[in-house]
């Protein structure tokens, strides 16, 4: 019963989240395309719009990171655990997912200190806190912890988690 509400749970976080950085794509091409249009044909680039672009883009890539840890579209090196006895996969596979989880704590922790030590800081030509630059890293960092941690209570069950697109 709780697999199947932190399935659920972590599906839908999963989806939104990917809604989220996908918007935030379409919006960073949108402001690239507009600056450069300003440059060559209006002869005024805007000066938010490089900064915009990029804030968006650490915001993005940190998000589909965070849901590839749940939806397994990293790179992953198989040729080595798929020769293994099968109690031994299932030991590296658990390794791997703790150390991903581990790697995921140190992004929440750090990268929440990060924001709190710049959030004073203005970005200059956008007017928002530096803070908001960096939040991303420790709301990915949790995602990924949410994310490992899942898929290390569902194959403890001898189960998979069920990707978004099946």
């Amino acid at each position: 019963m709780m697999l199947g509400v932190l399935a659920f749970i972590s599906r839908w976080i999963s989806r939104a989240t990917l809604a989220f950085a996908a918007l935030g794509l379409i919006v960073m091409t949108g402001i690239i395309g507009w600056s450069v249009f300003a440059r060559y044909v209006l002869g005024d680039a805007p000066a938010w719009a490089e900064q915009a672009a990029l804030l968006l883009m650490v915001w993005f890539v940190l998000l589909a990171a965070a849901v590839g840890v749940r939806e397994q579209f990293h790179l992953g090196m198989t040729a080595a655990t798929g020769a293994m006895p099968a109690g031994l996969q299932r030991i590296c596979r658990a390794s791997s997912l703790l150390a991903v989880a581990g790697f995921g704590v140190a992004m929440g922790l750090w990268g929440g200190e990060l924001v709190a030590r710049t959030w004073a800081f203005d970005i200059p030509t956008l007017g928002l806190p530096r803070g908001a630059a960096y939040l991303p890293l420790p709301i990915a960092g949790w995602l990924i912890v949410l994310f490992a941690l899942e898929h290390l209570l569902t194959e403890a069950r001898g189960q998979k988690v069920e990707p978004l697109w099946n």
